[in-house]
C-alpha cells in the first residue's frame, strides 16, 4: 500500500494523485473526507454524466467534507458537516481501519437518504467510525439532487452519446462504484467485496444500481433500509414522460436552449425550482443506465445475484396522513378507504381493520406505511428471492424512539428534529412504531451523533445488536454470529417468510403480513394498467 503514516499525517495515492487525510488516534481509523471522483458538474457538465477526474500534481489534502449537493432544506432535521452548498459537489468521504498495512477488507458504500431532493454523504449519523473500527472500510458519496440531479430534457438527450437524459444522481452513485473499485485496495479494502447500503432514496438508489447493467457486477451484497425503486414510490418513468416534465419545467422558466438552461446560476436555478413546488423529477427508463422497470430486470434475472438484506421500519409514516387530518373514527376511516379502493373497499377493510380509535389508528398507520414505502420494499424482497439463488435476509425494525430532551421540538419525518407549530403545541400521541429513517443511528451505532434524544440503555442495546447484524453481513454477506439471535434467510417459496423484529426483543418471527403486499401489488398492476 502507497501509504505513509507519521504523527497524525496519511498520504495515499490515488489513480489521479496523492491524497492526504488524518488520523483519528482515539479509535485508530484513518479518514479521509472531501475526496473528488469526478469533475466538478458545473457550467457545460450541468446535466451530464458524471466525467472522470482529472488529475492533480503534488498532495491534495481531503480532511474536510466537500459542500452538500444543492437542495432546497425541506426536511430542517438534516445535519451537514459540509463546507456549505454547491454544485460543485461530487466527493465522497472514507473511514479506513488502522494500521494501514492491513488488507482485503471488506468495503461498504452508502447512499444517503431524502427523496433525491435533499441529503449529504457528510450527515453524523452515517458517519463510518464504528464500522471502521470492525474492520470494515467505509465509503459515503455525495451525489446530485432535485434540478440538478434528475432533469430530463428532448436536447440534454439529443447531445448525450447515449441518447437519454436524466438519472445524473443514480449515474453520480455509479462513478463513485467504479472510483472505488479502481482505488479501494490503496485504503486497505477488497475491490472485490463491495456491499452497497442506503435508507429510503439511498435504499431505492441501492436497488436501482442492482438492476443497473452498468453497475450490477461490481457488487458483492446489498442493504436496503425502507425504499426500492417501484411503482408508487419514486419508480422510473418512459425517458419521454421524462423529458416531456423537464420540458415543460424549462419552458415555464423560459429557458429556450442549452445555452440558457447552463448559463442560469446554480442558487438561481435553486430557487426557481424551489418556487415551482415540485418534488424532485422522475428517475428515467434510459436504456442505458435503466434498460427496464425493476420488476422486469429483476424477473429476467438481470439484476446483480448478489445476497441482499432488506427490510423496513414498523410506522412508516403517521396513521393521520391517510385521514387527511380527520379523527379516526369509524365512519372517517370506512368513508376514506372506499373513496381510494372503490372496488375493493372490503377487501382493504378485512387487511386494515377497523375497531376503536387505537385499532383505526394502527391500520390508517399501517396502511399508510404500506402505500408510502413498505410494499415497493417488499417488492423487491419478493423479485429477488424469487428470481435469484442468491440469500435474502428481511427485517422489520420496531424500535421506537426515545422521547427528546427538548419537548419545545418535534421528531422530524426523515430524522432529528423541527419546532412545535403552535396549533399543535399539545403532547403528540404516542408512537406506535419506528418511524421513517429512525433506524439509521442503530444500524451505524451512531446514537451519540443523535443529541436531542434522551438514548437509554434498551437503545443502546438495540444498536449494538442491529450495528452486528449489519456488520456481519457487510463482512460475510450473512448476518448471523453465535452472539445474536439466529436471522434466517428466506426461501423463495415461502408463503409466510421468516424475518427479524429488530427492537426490545430482537427474534425471527413468521410474517403474518404479506396478505396486505399481495393485495397491493394486485391493485397497483391494476391502477398502471389503467395509465
Amino acid at each position: 500500500m502507497h501509504a505513509q503514516l507519521s504523527a497524525g499525517q496519511l498520504q495515499v495515492t490515488t489513480d489521479k494523485g496523492m491524497i492526504e487525510g488524518f488520523t483519528d488516534q482515539e479509535n485508530q481509523v484513518a479518514q479521509f473526507f472531501g475526496v473528488p471522483f469526478a469533475q466538478p458538474p458545473v457550467g457545460d457538465l450541468r446535466w451530464k454524466a458524471p466525467q472522470p477526474a482529472k488529475a492533480w500534481q503534488g498532495v491534495k489534502e481531503t480532511k474536510a467534507f466537500g459542500p452538500a449537493p444543492m437542495q432546497i432544506p425541506i426536511f430542517g432535521d438534516m445535519k451537514s458537516r459540509g463546507n456549505g452548498m454547491s454544485e460543485d459537489c461530487l466527493y465522497l468521504n472514507i473511514w479506513a481501519p488502522l494500521p494501514q498495512k492491513k488488507k482485503n477488507l471488506p468495503v461498504l458504500v452508502y447512499f444517503y437518504g431524502g427523496g433525491f431532493v435533499a441529503g449529504d454523504a457528510s450527515e453524523p449519523r452515517y458517519d463510518g467510525t464504528n464500522f471502521a473500527k470492525e474492520g470494515i472500510v467505509v465509503v459515503t458519496v455525495n451525489y446530485r439532487l432535485n434540478v440538478f440531479g434528475s432533469l430530463a430534457h428532448p436536447a440534454l438527450s439529443k447531445e448525450a452519446k447515449y441518447s437519454a437524459s436524466g438519472n445524473y444522481g443514480l449515474l453520480d452513485q455509479h462513478a463513485a462504484l467504479v472510483w472505488v473499485k479502481n482505488n479501494i485496495e490503496q485504503f486497505g479494502g477488497d475491490p472485490d467485496h463491495i456491499t452497497i447500503g442506503g435508507e429510503s432514496a439511498g435504499s431505492i438508489s441501492v436497488s436501482a444500481q442492482m438492476a443497473s447493467p452498468l453497475s450490477k457486477d461490481l457488487l458483492f451484497a446489498a442493504i436496503g433500509e425502507s425504499g426500492a425503486a417501484i411503482y408508487p414510490t419514486l419508480a422510473p418513468v418512459s425517458l419521454t414522460e421524462a423529458e416531456n416534465i423537464g420540458k415543460e419545467f424549462t419552458d415555464q422558466l423560459g429557458l429556450k436552449s442549452l445555452e440558457e438552461m447552463r448559463g442560469i446560476s446554480a442558487e438561481e436555478l435553486l430557487q426557481l425550482y424551489g418556487k415551482s413546488g415540485r418534488f424532485g423529477f422522475p428517475s428515467v427508463i434510459d436504456n442505458y443506465f435503466l434498460p427496464n422497470s425493476l420488476p422486469e430486470i429483476f424477473e429476467a434475472e438481470k439484476q446483480a445475484q448478489i445476497p441482499l438484506l432488506v427490510g423496513w421500519n414498523s410506522a412508516e409514516i403517521p396513521g393521520a396522513s391517510l385521514m387527511k387530518e380527520k379523527a379516526f373514527t369509524k365512519e372517517n376511516y370506512t368513508q376514506i378507504i372506499k373513496e381510494l379502493y372503490p372496488e375493493d373497499y372490503e377487501r382493504v377493510l378485512a387487511l386494515y381493520p377497523v375497531g376503536d380509535p387505537a385499532q383505526i389508528r394502527k391500520s390508517a398507520t399501517d396502511l399508510a406505511s404500506d402505500r408510502f414505502i413498505v410494499y415497493s420494499t417488499w417488492k423487491w424482497f419478493d423479485l429477488h428471492r424469487k428470481n435469484s439463488d442468491q440469500p435474502v435476509y428481511r427485517y422489520v425494525f420496531d424500535k421506537i424512539r426515545p422521547p427528546l430532551k427538548d419537548k419545545s421540538k418535534v421528531a422530524g419525518l426523515a430524522g432529528g428534529t423541527s419546532e412545535k407549530k403552535e396549533e399543535t403545541a399539545t403532547t403528540p400521541p404516542k408512537p406506535i412504531g419506528a418511524a421513517h429513517a429512525a433506524e439509521i443511528e442503530y444500524a451505524f451505532n451512531n446514537l451519540a451523533t443523535a443529541t436531542e434524544f434522551e438514548w437509554s440503555k434498551e437503545d443502546k442495546q438495540v444498536a449494538q445488536v442491529m450495528f452486528s447484524y449489519f456488520a456481519n453481513f457487510i463482512k460475510n454477506a450473512n448476518p448471523n454470529t453465535d452472539e445474536l439471535p439466529t436471522w434466517p434467510a428466506v426461501k423463495a417459496t415461502a408463503k409466510s417468510p421468516i424475518f427479524i423484529n429488530i427492537g426490545v426483543k430482537t427474534e425471527a418471527q413468521q410474517a403474518t403480513t404479506d396478505d396486505r403486499y399481495l393485495f397491493l401489488d394486485h391493485a397497483y398492476r391494476k391502477e398502471k394498467s389503467k395509465k
